[in-house]
């Protein structure tokens, strides 16, 4: 009897462990601390992230660093394929998607998500010499479009019932009406602002006078998941000692941000 009870003792032992244990793994904050690594997924997007050389640089990569920082941990980026960005996070192959994301009912739906901190819209680029043609939904219907897949300018031509050639980023969307595949492309107002016009690699590019939707963007992360809190508390202090504001400054989006 007495080697028996030993024997559940140590069992009720290895069991409370075990549920001790897996209580501290369903903290996502914790999970990101042990590991010691910050996995960002992104895609190629002036002036959120891109590449400086070998280093990821952008308004969206500098506040991830300092998220990071914030958490004791490096930081990782990791390009992904937009249209699965809720999959990588629920395989856990990233921890957070932090690009320029629009806030959308279907974002809101696959993921947790943070406090909106930057305005935005969908704009419709052209070629520039045309560019002043399009000033309404009904000009813009009979042209051919390249669209990131599983974006906000793809739900947007989507709702106006605009078929399009879907494409793996916004970069490539430009590309294709750079090149003449496509007449034009629908693509963030942030990203418009820092790649197309004159003095920059698509000089030959403008917006038009039509816009699409007003939004928001956020921070992605994996449902139910505690990281959430914890990065709306960082967003408040960087906010407060001037950290976001003086991100934003240096790649000309301050306008957009949104007050804390």
């Amino acid at each position: 009897m007495k080697k028996l009870a030993m024997i559940l003792a140590a069992v009720m032992a290895a069991l409370s462990f075990t549920a001790c244990s897996g209580s501290a793994s369903d903290s996502d904050t914790e999970y990101v601390k042990n590991k010691g690594t910050l996995i960002v997924g992104m895609t190629d997007f002036a002036p959120m992230d891109y590449r400086d050389g070998n280093e990821w640089v952008g308004f969206d990569a500098d506040m991830a660093k300092a998220f990071a920082a914030d958490l004791g941990v490096e930081v990782e980026f990791i390009e992904i394929t937009w249209g699965n960005k809720h999959m990588e996070l629920d395989n856990k192959s990233i921890d957070i998607v932090w690009n320029g994301m629009t806030l959308t009912d279907d974002v809101k739906e696959l993921m947790a998500t943070s406090e909106p901190y930057c305005k935005n819209a969908q704009v419709v680029v052209t070629k520039a010499d045309v560019a002043g043609n399009y000033k309404s939904v009904d000009d813009i219907k009979s042209l051919s479009f390249a669209v990131e897949d599983g974006s906000a300018g793809a739900e947007a031509l989507d709702e106006i019932d605009v078929t399009y050639t879907a494409v793996d980023t916004q970069a490539k969307a430009l590309m294709e009406v750079a090149s003449g595949s496509v007449d034009a492309c629908v693509i963030d107002l942030l990203m418009a602002g820092a790649m197309i016009g004159e003095g920059t690699s698509y000089d030959n590019l403008n917006m038009t006078e039509v816009s699409l939707s007003d939004e928001v963007y956020g921070v992605g992360f994996r449902k139910d998941s505690d990281l959430v809190d914890t990065f709306n508390t960082f967003w408040a202090k960087a906010y407060s000692d001037g950290t976001v504001m003086t991100t934003a400054e240096k790649y000309g989006i301050a306008k957009n941000m949104i007050a804390k």
